[in-house]
This record gives C-alpha cells, sequence and structure tokens, in this order.
C-alpha cells in the first residue's frame, strides 16, 4: 500500500465518525428537549466523568490520553449544541441582561470620580478622555478611590489596570475582588514620560530623580544612562513627584511626569518622552460600585478560579474555544494562602447581546471552582 491507499482509508473512517457524530448530536439535541421539560441543568458532572472513565478504560493504554482529550472535547460540544435548544439561563444571565435593559443609553458625559494621585497625574488625563467634564477628587491611594465608591463619596473611580511596557498593576486586581465593583469603560492611554526639573537645572546638574515605580520600569534603560551617581526614588504617582520637586528647595532633582506637569507646577522639560519604547500604553478602567453596561459592550472580564488538577484551565479554554470567543487577555494570579494554586484574569472579546455571550457565562459559572464577573463595557482607543 502506498500513501494514497492509507489516506482513502482515512478518509472512510472520518466519514464514517462524522455520520456518527451527526447521529450523537441529534440524540443530544432530544436530550436537551428531555432536560428542558424535567427542568434538568445541560450539565451532569457524574455522568461526563462515569463516561470518560469507561471511554479511557476500553481506549487502552497506547491512547488513553488521546481519547481523554476528544471525549472531553465532544462532552463540551454536546453541552454548548443542548444549551442552545434549552435557552438556558442562569442567575448572573439575569443580572446582565437586567443591567442591559437599564443602564441608560449614554455613557455620562459629567460625573464625579475618584482618581489616585494629584492634578496631572495619568489617572486625571485617562478621566478627561472618558468624561466630557468630570469633577474630580484624588486620593493617595489606590485602596482610596475604592473606599471613596464604597462610601458613595464618588460614583466612579478610574485607575491604571496594565502598561504595555511595564505589565500590570497588581493591586488593582486584588482590589476588585475585595470590593466587587464592576468595570463600565475603560481607555487606552498613550503614556510620555517627561525628566522635569525647575528652571536653570541642566541634565548633569541631576542627583535624584522621582516617579512612580511603574514609570521607573518604563524608563529603566534611559536612567541607566545616569549611572550610579543618581538615586532613583518611588513615590506615589508620577505628577506628586513633579509637585515634589516644584515644592523642594533642591536644584538638583528631577521628575518623571506627563507633559502637562510643566504648565501645573511651573517646571521646564528637560528631555521629552523617555520612555524605553515608543508605542508605551497604560490602559486605564472606570469602575463603579454598581453594575452598568453601556450600548456597544463587546469586551468582558472575568476572573475565576479552578480545580487544582491536571486540564482543569484547558476546559475552561475549549469552552471558549468552542464557542468561537476571542481571548484578549489571559493572566494568572497567585491565591493568597492557597500554595501554587492561581486565579484566572480573562478579557473576552465578544458582544453582551450575543447568544455566545450568555451561553459562555452560564457555562462557566459551572465548570469553575469560583467565578467572578467584573463587567461588560467598551474600550476607548
Amino acid at each position: 500500500m502506498d500513501l494514497q491507499d492509507y489516506r482513502a482509508q482515512i478518509d472512510k473512517v472520518d466519514d464514517e465518525l462524522l455520520r456518527l457524530f451527526k447521529e450523537r448530536m441529534e440524540i443530544s439535541r432530544q436530550i436537551s428537549q428531555y432536560k428542558k421539560e424535567h427542568n434538568l441543568p445541560v450539565l451532569d458532572a457524574a455522568r461526563e466523568r462515569e463516561k470518560l472513565a469507561d471511554v479511557c478504560g476500553k481506549a487502552g493504554d497506547e491512547i488513553r490520553s488521546y481519547a481523554h482529550i476528544l471525549y472531553t472535547t465532544i462532552f463540551e460540544l454536546s453541552r454548548a449544541y443542548q444549551w442552545g435548544f434549552m435557552n438556558a439561563e442562569s442567575d448572573l444571565n439575569r443580572i446582565i441582561n437586567d443591567a442591559v435593559e437599564h443602564t441608560d443609553r449614554m455613557f455620562p458625559q459629567h460625573a464625579l470620580a475618584a482618581c489616585q494621585g494629584v492634578e496631572g497625574a495619568y489617572s486625571q488625563i485617562a478621566c478627561d478622555r472618558l468624561f466630557a467634564n468630570p469633577n474630580i477628587l484624588y486620593f493617595t491611594g489606590f485602596d482610596g478611590v475604592f473606599s471613596a465608591i464604597r462610601d458613595g463619596l464618588c460614583q466612579y473611580g478610574v485607575l491604571p489596570l496594565e502598561n504595555s511596557t511595564a505589565g500590570s498593576v497588581n493591586m488593582i486586581y486584588d482590589l476588585m475582588m475585595r470590593y466587587s465593583f464592576k468595570i463600565v469603560r475603560s481607555v487606552r492611554l498613550k503614556i510620555d514620560h517627561n525628566l522635569l526639573a525647575k528652571a536653570g537645572v541642566k541634565k548633569e546638574d541631576i542627583r535624584e530623580i522621582f516617579s512612580h515605580e511603574q514609570a521607573i520600569q518604563q524608563c529603566a534603560a534611559y536612567l541607566k544612562g545616569f549611572g550610579k551617581g543618581v538615586k532613583i526614588t518611588t513615590v506615589a504617582n508620577t505628577a506628586e513627584a513633579a509637585k515634589m520637586v516644584a515644592e523642594s528647595e533642591r536644584k538638583d532633582i528631577a521628575a518623571l511626569s506627563s507633559r502637562a506637569c510643566c504648565d501645573l507646577y511651573n517646571l521646564k522639560c528637560v528631555e521629552s518622552s523617555v520612555q524605553d519604547r515608543g508605542n508605551n500604553y497604560t490602559r486605564f478602567i472606570c469602575i463603579s460600585k454598581n453594575l452598568e453596561i453601556y450600548p456597544g459592550a463587546d469586551r468582558t472580564s472575568i476572573m475565576l478560579t479552578t480545580a487544582h488538577k491536571p486540564g482543569s484551565l484547558y476546559k475552561v479554554l475549549g469552552q471558549i474555544f468552542t464557542l468561537g470567543v476571542n481571548v484578549v487577555k489571559l493572566e494568572s494570579r497567585p491565591i493568597p494562602d492557597r500554595d501554587f494554586e492561581f486565579m484566572f484574569y480573562f478579557d473576552l472579546e465578544t458582544s453582551v447581546y450575543s447568544k455566545e455571550f450568555s451561553q459562555l457565562m452560564c457555562e462557566l459559572e459551572n465548570i469553575c471552582e469560583e467565578f467572578h464577573y467584573l463587567g461588560s463595557y467598551t474600550e476607548i482607543v
């Protein structure tokens, strides 16, 4: 036999597999009708485990793992097919649909918002991008922003979530879980860091540079050029660094900050755009105590934990793949007090109005140990 003969045999087997797969899916459809009539859930975890054990046992040692993957995928496809006929709806689906129905048609133009830092901070610039005319209250730390929303001082908060160079702001994830707030919008902001100092100060005069830790990371190569004779000091905010330089009596200090801080604090720009990468962006989120889903929402953020055993994350990814939903971001976060166990953060690209979105929200709740819906929203670029 040559290669073409083997391929002909494969084609014959595939035709039979397809016929049997269609037959199996038709039986799944009938099962979905039975479950719907008897108010039974789509997922029967005990039945799937029993069936998977039986199949793997019959497969034999040589292809046991392959059979496990094949039938896990078939189960996922079968559940998705059944769900489509049952029109199942979870409590979360009802909460989301209620938010879609009752949220205003227009994102607010004017709002009282909380930001970390002082005037001139990148959070303030992001806030101005999100709202036409915001009234901003400033807080020294990220926790203060969340507390202000919790206590009713502000309806919204604007916070940095991730940077294209320095990565995620991990504290924000932890605070989102602690307070159970929702993301209602996000914005991507081009970040240009500038070396600011008092008038008359030259680059060679500088002996200490102040900035936020993320800005310092984003300008690491540039700062390395100053050598060991220049101290790099971390402060709470880039704009606060500029304010400190302006208010200090010293003539040998500078700040890495936004260009806007030049006029705000009467400083001069010694060097502009000193970040290591030209395409340096920070993504800011707008959070609220209440779930608000505005028209056009096509990005959803979730956090979840899976069972600490092989294949758990695969099941989640398999369900997302089965429904054709795009994963924009996937990041793991250690779970406090649980050694080597992680919580996973997802950004998903799918319309909040789609059938696939509703099905995914319903399915993920059933296959995860913990599932946290963080909101559906639009991102401004």
